[in-house]
């Protein structure tokens, strides 16, 4: 159970009570990720996310911050997505007080301190090239860059060198008096809590956060009439790829007829290409069907690494079951399967109280509306056979198909894909 309360400066508050638990988890979420960023900004959100971290007026150091923290045992930490970006603390339930007053602290009165923010620099830097020497992580990035361009759904999140180099701690200042406000932001608290205490808690520690409008993200531009390919060459020993078609965003009822389908094609090792690939080709030994749904944007692809000799053929195996599954849709079996792994995987992510937040308040702020599990499990209950065959056929067209390649420096790969769906 939930209850969702919207406070006097419009700041909304989404509040799940668990008696069977001796934490609480509070997220701060603010509706503002690396889709409002500038072309020349690029990762300032991301950036901004660190910063918080390094010292506030009351706490005007990194260390005194986390050790305050670490004092009490708690998890705390800090993320950044294209669209919104978060933080959280999870603390025994005799901290909530504490944490709250941490997580409005930060959100109030960072110091941006530019010692500090140069120091960071280098942080980020690091984090750049680790996360340019993941190509199983760097491979999510490049199919969002081949969907959508040079514009910001299309950009990495983390930003780039030339980009996190020119931000300046009035960067971030002008950054957060833009888009940190009241009516963009949630705060989403789960645990074992006295409701009235952790209202009147954060009425105290958040009613000085301003209520003012907030500019939009910049509108994404979705233009394909024909497939299309993007290779990137890398120090790799195999070729990693991205394969997949533009979809739904988040508010399209067909969402939980392509959450299905995508789960019936590549959700586990029982799926479709899993055991097309690698348990009867041999082909990968990673093989991942994913759906993304965002505000404004959608798309459903599979992610594998192959030896570059055996790319083409797993590329043509998982456009053939795309089409597979236009022509004659999910057996009974495949539907009935892909309905309890999703009502049993959901039980089991939503067992901690941290996870229970999260799940409330990644709704509120990109939906601002709230199913709860069952409710959300009931609507993928009523989805059809013949559901996921019309998703399949409306997102399995050549049109809206896209791939994209990671591989060895000093190999040279001819993929077709024109005319394969």
């Amino acid at each position: 159970m939930f209850k969702k309360i919207v406070l006097p400066n419009n700041l909304r508050l989404v509040l799940s009570p668990l008696k069977n638990t001796t934490s609480v988890t509070v997220y701060v979420l603010v509706r503002v990720g690396s889709k409002y960023e500038s072309s020349t900004k690029r990762g300032i959100s991301h950036f901004l996310e660190h910063m918080f971290f390094k010292g506030t007026k009351k706490r005007p150091s990194a260390y005194l911050l986390s050790k305050e923290l670490d004092q009490i045992g708690a998890v705390f930490n800090g993320f950044t997505s294209k669209d919104f970006t978060c933080y959280y603390i999870k603390a025994r339930k005799e901290y909530i007080d504490k944490s709250l007053d941490i997580l409005s602290d930060i959100y109030l009165n960072s110091l941006f301190n530019s010692k500090e923010l140069q120091k960071e620099k280098g942080v980020i830097l690091e984090e750049i090239k680790l996360y340019e020497d993941t190509p199983t992580s760097l491979i999510y990035d490049l199919f969002e860059t081949t969907l959508y361009g040079n514009q910001p759904a299309g950009w990495s999140v983390i930003g780039t060198r030339k980009s996190v180099l020119s931000i300046s701690d009035e960067d971030l200042k002008k950054f957060v008096k833009k888009f940190y406000s009241a009516k963009n932001t949630v705060i989403s608290i789960a645990g074992n809590f006295k409701e009235d205490e952790v209202v009147n808690l954060v009425e105290k520690y958040f009613s000085n956060i301003p209520n003012k409008i907030i500019p939009k993200n910049q509108q994404v531009i979705e233009k394909q009439k024909s497939p299309k390919k993007y290779f990137l060459k890398k120090d790799v020993k195999q070729v990693h790829l991205s394969v997949g078609v533009r979809a739904f965003n988040i508010f399209d009822k067909r969402k939980y007829a392509l959450n299905l389908l995508g789960t019936i094609l590549g959700g586990y090792m029982s799926s479709r290409l899993f055991q097309e690939i690698r348990e009867k080709n041999g082909l990968a030994y990673y093989v991942k069907t994913l759906v993304e749904t965002n505000p404004d944007t959608g798309y459903l692809t599979t992610n594998i690494g192959v030896d570059y000799q055996n790319t083409s053929k797993a590329v043509d195996i998982i456009l053939n079951e795309y089409k597979n599954m236009k022509l004659f849709g999910p057996e009974d079996f495949e539907v009935s399967m892909a309905k309890e792994n999703i009502k049993g995987r959901t039980s089991i992510e939503l067992e901690q109280s941290d996870d229970i937040a999260l799940f409330y308040g990644f709704q509120e702020i990109l939906e601002n509306q709230i199913l709860s599990p069952e409710q959300k499990i009931a609507m993928i209950q009523k989805v059809t056979k013949k559901d996921i065959q019309d998703v399949a056929n409306f997102i399995f067209q050549n049109s809206k198909l896209n791939l994209s390649v990671i591989l060895p420096k000093n190999k040279k790969i001819d993929i077709e894909i024109n005319q394969k769906l």
